[in-house]
């Protein structure tokens, strides 16, 4: 039985992203430590953020459902966002006086990349539930959710609220699993609430390791095939139709409930930066679906994506067109036959 992925068609929005949106400060100096950095550029970030700016770039239809901070910073978000084409009327802006996430990130050399967070106290993770609308989220084909969004409350169940009114109104759920371990308490409160969240998706998106927080347990490389073998095998008797398993530089595999199984390679490139790589891949594997391309396709614009993000400075400004997309996966394949 051959898998279709099959969206509501008649919505308004392709994806309605919740979660996450910050500023990044990429060092504008680069293969030194941030202790000798001394110039940064300022960019959009959060993983939600990205995958929906992403989504725009490729000619999707996005909205967004977040809180940002009342200040210089939350408003340069929500003017980048909806000069980019994102709906910002569910943006909410903080009364209470919490700031903008900021992620500053060190690029010392192509394999050498760091980010230091800062994320006491940010507006984004203080969503509340009442502040998620289910008039807009039935608007929407998908709705796409991050894991560093369930860290804390209050933004934790405006998230498995919005997970309920999607399942409730016919909306594709995506979990991109987006794990940062300095947002969570412990290993164990982690894989508590991705459990539950990845049990009521339709797709579920990430690396082997964040496959492995999901499960609390860890896999070294020989153990891959294995441990993506005990994944599907939980997670298909849930919700799940579809489950996506990046591997990094040996490529991502797909599963489909219906028992079939695809691998994409990783395409070559000047990396500049590791960072940026997932949020690109999520956008792109996502249109590639909603645009009714198959699953084989879509893994290669997935990495695709993330191979020309890399290879840039930022992330959001980074997000690629379709036509860019096509041209370095047809430049490969050509490469492949000479």
């Amino acid at each position: 039985m051959k898998y279709e992925f099959n969206s509501p068609t008649e919505r308004e929005y392709d994806l309605i992203a919740i979660g996450r949106a910050c500023i990044d400060l990429n060092a504008t100096e680069y293969n030194r430590p941030m202790e000798e950095t001394m110039t940064f550029t300022k960019y959009v970030g959060g993983s939600p953020a990205n995958i929906a700016i992403g989504g725009c770039r490729l000619g999707l239809k996005a909205g967004f459902i977040g809180k940002i901070a009342d200040d210089q910073h939350g408003r340069f978000i929500e003017k980048y966002m909806r000069n980019t084409g994102i709906d910002t009327s569910n943006i909410v802006v903080d009364q209470e006086g919490h700031k903008t996430g900021l992620a500053f990130t060190e690029i010392k050399s192509p394999d050498e990349c760091s980010i230091l967070m800062y994320r006491q106290d940010v507006a984004d993770l203080y969503l509340t539930p009442s502040e998620v609308d289910e008039e807009y989220i039935r608007k929407a084909k998908l709705l796409l959710v991050s894991g560093t969004a369930l860290s804390k409350s209050p933004s934790r169940e405006a998230v498995l609220k919005a997970v309920s009114l999607a399942r409730k109104n016919d909306v594709k759920v995506v979990f991109e699993l987006d794990y940062r371990p300095y947002s969570w308490a412990t290993p164990e409160e982690t894989a508590v609430y991705y459990a539950l969240v990845a049990e009521q998706s339709d797709v579920v998106i990430g690396t082997r390791d964040e496959y492995d927080a999901l499960e609390n347990q860890t896999a070294d490389d020989e153990q891959g095939e294995q441990a993506n073998e005990q994944t599907i095998r939980y997670l298909f008797q849930h919700s799940p139709e579809l489950i996506v398993i990046k591997h990094g530089v040996k490529g991502s595999y797909a599963y489909t409930n219906t028992g079939e199984t695809f691998s994409g390679r990783a395409y070559k490139t000047k990396v500049l930066k590791t960072f940026g790589a997932g949020d690109s891949y999520a956008s792109a594997f996502l249109y590639a679906l909603l645009r009714g391309k198959d699953i084989e396709t879509a893994l290669r614009f997935g990495s695709a994506s993330a191979s020309i993000v890399v290879s840039k400075h930022s992330s959001s400004d980074a997000m690629p067109t379709a036509t860019e997309i096509e041209q370095l996966i047809a430049e490969n394949e050509a490469k492949q036959y000479r």
